[in-house]
């Protein structure tokens, strides 16, 4: 397994970022082609960032919340623009984003109680939601009570994949559908899972990928290749993963703390923490940063959800 130290065959190396905007756990990056515009969260300061990426970063428009709000992801039949899916403390929910008002979708809550919130999250190929719970800021050391949650929002149903976790994360595709990808941040593992195309069941669970070195891996895209591109926090840098599970290249950055990234085009756009960082790292802790890969990305689906009087079926 290659060490930070060692050489990859493939190596970026990014100096300063695009946007030096210091969120203390900025996450959840997701471009909206129609719009050029890109927008992640800041988890710890309750927070969702818009950037029109035609404009630059003068253009930042920021929505503020009174829980933590973690990922998000479009809805079928809203426009991005007006309405969006948001991992909030005690469950997923419809956000109008005009007002910055939210409402709790029913069936969507979680179960674990106050101790928990949502963190990272996206949606399957039938158009279900995925978002793992773990404990949330305040509460001291994080305990292995999180969970990964998929929703159906059109049965109202949710099913557990896998509890006890302390630090659930990303999830994403392959190319093909037919693998998905899981990361358990704590233990230093993306776990893979067969897909099933029928039913969206899985089945065959196995380590895809066990990272060495003293970060943990984070949040992840797929690109159209089958890489995963996967941010380490801790590390400084964000890994390329092969679709054998090989270590075959890595992006340098200049903070501590990557946390996810998101392909715009050929760039990928990568996501950092102010909070922890030290020293040097700590200069641009919390940026935003891009940088050109050469690769392109699969994108994301669009959750679907019940509709009553063409309305979604919310509850406070």
């Amino acid at each position: 397994m290659a060490h930070q130290t060692e050489k990859l065959a493939e190596e970026w190396v990014v100096t300063e970022p695009y946007m030096d905007l210091h969120t203390a756990l900025g996450e959840g990056p997701h471009y909206e082609p129609a719009t050029n515009t890109l927008r992640f969260v800041d988890i710890i300061n309750k927070r969702l960032h818009t950037v029109d990426l035609a404009a630059g970063p003068s253009s930042l428009k920021t929505l503020e919340f009174d829980v933590p709000v973690t990922v998000t992801a479009d809805v079928e039949g809203y426009n991005p623009q007006e309405k969006l899916l948001i991992g909030a403390k005690y469950g997923l929910a419809l956000l109008d984003r005009k007002t910055g008002q939210y409402e709790y979708l029913e069936g969507a809550k979680f179960e674990e109680g106050e101790r928990t919130r949502s963190n990272d999250g996206e949606v399957d190929p039938h158009g279900r939601f995925w978002i793992g719970t773990m404990t949330d800021f305040g509460l001291g050391d994080f305990r292995d009570e999180g969970s990964l949650y998929t929703f159906d929002l059109i049965k109202k149903s949710k099913q557990l994949v896998k509890s006890k976790i302390i630090i659930p994360n990303s999830v994403g595709w392959s190319p093909d559908g037919k693998t998905v990808y899981f990361t358990n941040s704590t233990a230093r593992e993306v776990i893979a899972w067969d897909y099933d195309a029928t039913d969206g069941s899985v089945s065959n669970e196995r380590i895809f990928y066990k990272h060495i070195g003293p970060g943990e891996p984070d949040g992840f895209r797929v690109d159209k290749d089958g890489n995963i591109w996967h941010a380490v926090y801790g590390e400084s840098r964000v890994l390329k993963i092969s679709p054998e599970g090989k270590l075959v290249g890595q992006i340098k950055l200049p903070t501590t703390n990557t946390t996810c990234c998101e392909f715009v085009g050929t760039e990928l756009f990568i996501t950092t923490a102010a909070n922890g960082a030290e020293g040097e790292a700590a200069k641009y802790g919390g940026g935003l940063f891009r940088v050109d890969v050469g690769a392109t990305g699969l994108g994301h689906g669009k959750v679907k959800l019940a509709l009553v009087n063409g309305h979604a079926n919310g509850s406070a």
